[in-house]
């Protein structure tokens, strides 16, 4: 029996299974669900061991439980391959929105309707049927790669303890690759391999005039006003080609290589459609000299969240107001380190704060860093061959602009990062009536049936 017949055999029973696994509220986010999280974990561990994973486990944090499952291949010295998803799901509200109970999954046409279809429950579960598949078609009892599963309890609510329990269990999670099954493909009809996501910092910034408001008559235009004073600031963010003046902002970015612009370029990308989809947007905006696609994928950017002070409720109030405020994020790409912006911007602010006006910057936490996957590396290129068999044609490449934990688990285990996942934009995900197309899990147990020998001859060799 092929790959193709193992799975077209077995995926009533795959998805039947799934079904029962998403119908665990595991909302991490949510303390009333923790219980139910901790139930996601062992139905996890129960069906893992079913699969035929020799050891598995339910590792404790200081929050919320991690599964680990390890397949140890037949020849000790075969590369060790990391495969890395989360349990836990996004809240549900509002619930008014959702066609029926987000936690009885259902079946629409080829879509499986519910929470976590997408993320991440359906694409971690792809691994099981894939592993399986690849064995039956092999006639082997162990897998070519040492397979070890890692699947987080906390990534919907910031992964707060994930890197400790990297640092933890790090001699156990040792590995020559890191899967990543947890971000999107193109299109149902194009399939592509993300190769990098974007980090994240947010600051917060106050600015302090008089010690009280004032009246605009008596005193406006004497003294520093903290409202023109944050809008000027702000405004100086950016220069008139859309690059952010932080010193020293872009000096440890990773450029894009002409081969990743040209491949960003074949995607079929619909410039006017996206820009319906960004909330009827009435233009593309952005740093000069970059596509829109290259913008929200490889080059780092700065938002102004929001912005208040002074008087904003109804009626006239003309005053110099005392304070002003303001929320503000960065997104980071590859070669960027989120204390070094933090700092640069701490320090952009004091030198930019007028006399008579006192600067406040508060960064809540370290961020999350970026984490970026070569195009030509070994494993990259090997899963790309994996996916190319399963789907028949040609693999692209992407980006995303998100953020993740995936930049600890690069660091922290020492691995290079390989992105495989089958996941769609459309899939709502995060939103009400979260789906993933079925046929798809079904090509991602395919091309993960492929990828472990194509890893163990990719790896080998590299």
């Amino acid at each position: 029996m092929d790959v193709t017949e193992y799975i077209g055999a077995s995926k009533e029973r795959f998805f039947a299974d799934l079904k029962e696994w998403l119908a665990i509220p595991s909302i991490s986010g949510d303390p009333a669900y923790h219980p139910d999280v901790l139930r996601s974990a062992e139905w996890l561990a129960g069906h893992l061991r079913d699969t035929g994973f020799p050891t598995v486990e339910v590792w404790e944090t200081q929050g919320l439980p991690a599964v680990f499952a390890e397949w140890p291949a037949a020849d000790p010295d075969a590369p060790a391959v990391v495969v890395y998803g989360h349990h836990d799901v996004q809240p549900v509200e509002p619930l008014d929105e959702w066609e029926t109970d987000p936690f009885t999954p259902y079946e629409k046409g080829d879509r499986l309707i519910g929470r976590g279809t997408s993320d991440d429950k359906g694409q971690v579960f792809f691994h099981t049927l894939g592993i399986r598949a690849g064995l039956a078609a092999s006639g082997a009892t162990a897998p070519p790669v040492t397979i070890k599963l890692l699947v987080e309890g906390e990534e919907e609510s910031g992964s707060v303890h994930f890197a400790e329990l990297l640092r933890t269990h790090r001699d156990r999670l040792s590995c020559d690759a890191i899967v990543i099954s947890d971000t999107t493909m193109w299109s149902q009809d194009v399939p592509s391999m993300c190769t990098g996501m974007r980090g994240l910092i947010e600051v917060e910034v106050a600015l302090y005039g008089p010690e009280s408001d004032l009246h605009s008559g008596s005193f406006g235009g004497a003294v520093p006003n903290p409202l023109h004073a944050m809008a000027t600031l702000l405004a100086s963010l950016h220069d008139a080609d859309g690059r952010v003046t932080l010193p020293g902002f872009y000096d440890d970015v990773v450029p894009l290589t002409e081969e990743e612009r040209e491949l960003f370029a074949r995607l079929p990308f619909d410039e006017a459609e996206w820009l319906r989809t960004a909330g009827n947007s009435q233009a593309p905006h952005g740093e000069k000299g970059y596509t829109t696609l290259e913008r929200i994928w490889a080059r780092p950017t700065a938002e102004i969240n929001g912005m208040w002070g002074g008087h904003t409720g109804p009626g006239r109030k003309t005053i110099v107001p005392r304070e002003a405020h303001a929320k503000i994020s960065f997104r980071l790409v590859a070669g960027q380190d989120p204390h070094k912006t933090q700092d640069a911007f701490r320090t952009w602010v004091q030198q930019n704060t007028p006399p008579g006006v006192r600067a406040e910057v508060v960064i809540p936490g370290g961020g999350v860093r970026p984490c970026f996957s070569p195009i030509r590396s070994a494993g990259v290129q090997a899963a790309k061959r994996a996916m190319e068999r399963a789907f028949g044609k040609e693999v692209l490449f992407t980006r995303e602009g998100g953020s993740g934990p995936e930049a600890d688990l690069a660091d922290i285990l020492g691995a290079p990062l390989v992105f495989l996942a089958v996941g769609l934009n459309s899939d709502r995900i995060h939103a009400p009536n979260e789906k993933v197309e079925m046929p798809l899990l079904l090509k991602g147990a395919e091309a993960v049936a492929y990828l472990w020998q194509e890893l163990a001859t990719a790896l080998r060799s590299a």
